[in-house]
């Protein structure tokens, strides 16, 4: 019985230690607009060299969200957190940054990309308005997964919202945004 409790006390202190500390590191090391300009730079670019069709969606949307490096980690308990620029026009117009959490069986750690295409000056204007906008609350993103030829799946390209999700070996698939939520940053 004592083994059964410490063993329960210690994956509650781990669980207690890994979650404060994915939530207060990144607050700790917020990067500058600058280093945020030139991270979503280097993000467009390999969008556009890796996801076949992109830089049509790119001169077609509105505007354009990216978050050049999203940190998922957890055990039991997990979150995830980024920090990225909307474009508009090809400039930058505000910051903000990615939050969610998760709850069951996980362990481990990812990077990944992600992009999210308005496609309308509606869909635009109130994610922009939006006060700590939410993703399936306050509006639906629709994933973007590789067709069987290795192309885009066009059949998602005509939401108001389209997302894609890059990680180390490309587009990732099975994922989902709901629950993301983003808020804007004073830079």
């Amino acid at each position: 019985m004592r083994f059964i409790l410490k063993k329960k006390v210690w994956l509650i202190v781990i669980l207690a230690l890994v979650s404060g500390a994915m939530f207060t590191v990144p607050l700790s090391y917020a990067k500058s607009a600058r280093e945020i300009d030139a991270s979503v730079d280097d993000s467009l670019d390999r969008f556009k060299r890796e996801v076949e069709g992109s830089s049509n969606l790119l001169a077609q949307a509105k505007g354009v969200l990216v978050f050049p490096r999203v940190i998922k980690a957890g055990i039991g308990l997990g979150g995830e957190y980024g920090e990225g620029a909307l474009r508009v026009g090809g400039k930058t117009i505000d910051y903000y940054n990615t939050i969610s959490g998760s709850f069951g069986f996980q362990l481990g750690a990812q990077v990944k990309s992600v992009y999210l295409l308005f496609m309308n000056d509606q869909a635009l204007r109130d994610f922009r308005y939006a006060d700590g906008w939410e993703a399936g609350v306050n509006g639906s993103v629709a994933l973007v997964t590789l067709g069987a030829s290795g192309s885009v799946d066009t059949t998602k390209t005509n939401q108001p919202i389209i997302g894609f999700v890059l990680g180390q070996k490309g587009l990732m698939y099975n994922l989902t945004l709901e629950g993301s939520k983003f808020n804007k940053l004073e830079k």
